[in-house]
């Protein structure tokens, strides 16, 4: 059985299982708690990250990125990446935008100071980032909400692990209560969708100690 080494609300840990579970993969998953710093995890990964994906044949791989492409190549029958040069580099763009310019404009400073800092017991959050994170958001939801009013999905007529990496960040912060659906009715209904899908039920069942996610977190119709 392949296992999948992750955080619950990690977004590029959940990035993975959408993946999987959209490819009809089965997996086992185990917590990785990152900050203990674990000598036979950082064998595996010496970044030290979540996720890393060890298949059943003893390959490892880490690396949200890395493993998503690994993926799409390994099991090819239903592409995540785009089929043509131009789709594949929109769906790559849009990757990068969420997790990269929108983890670290947005997630890590909501996640990040709200959520992980008390994990991990770093002290309190960072008034100055939770702000940063909230004026980040609005921008990011208009643009996204741009996205979904002018395409079928974010990175053109199919689903795209595009799709996967915007709605893993978003089902993080909306975990933790973090995310104003009303700032763009097209995103919420683009996520309405992401949510519909059988590969989202294992995100949705997830709980975590001390932390309740609201009432509509689960809620396929909001």
């Amino acid at each position: 059985m392949r296992v999948l080494h992750h955080l619950p609300l990690s977004p590029y840990a959940r990035k993975v299982r959408l993946v999987l579970a959209e490819k009809r993969l089965p997996y086992e998953l185990r917590v990785e708690k990152t900050w203990e710093r674990r000598t036979e995890y950082l064998e595996m990964n010496p970044a030290g990250t979540v996720p890393t994906l060890v298949e059943d044949n003893g390959l490892i791989i880490p690396d949200s990125a890395v493993i998503c492409e690994y993926l799409d190549e390994a099991y090819a029958d239903s592409s995540l990446m785009g089929r043509t040069i131009a789709e594949r580099i929109e769906v790559r763009r849009l990757i990068a935008w969420f997790d990269g310019k929108f983890a670290a404009e947005v997630t890590s400073n909501l996640y990040g100071e709200k959520y992980l800092r008390r994990l991990t017991g770093r002290g309190i959050p960072d008034p100055a980032a939770i702000r940063t994170g909230y004026t980040a958001l609005r921008y990011h939801l208009e643009y996204l909400g741009w996205l979904a009013e002018t395409r079928k999905w974010l990175a053109g007529h199919a689903l795209s692990v595009a799709d996967f990496a915007a709605a893993a960040h978003l089902s993080t912060l909306d975990f933790i209560g973090e995310v104003d659906w009303t700032i763009s009715p097209a995103v919420k209904d683009w996520y309405a969708r992401m949510k519909s899908r059988p590969s989202f039920r294992g995100i949705l069942a997830d709980r975590v100690p001390g932390t309740t996610p609201p009432a509509h977190y689960a809620d396929l119709d909001f």
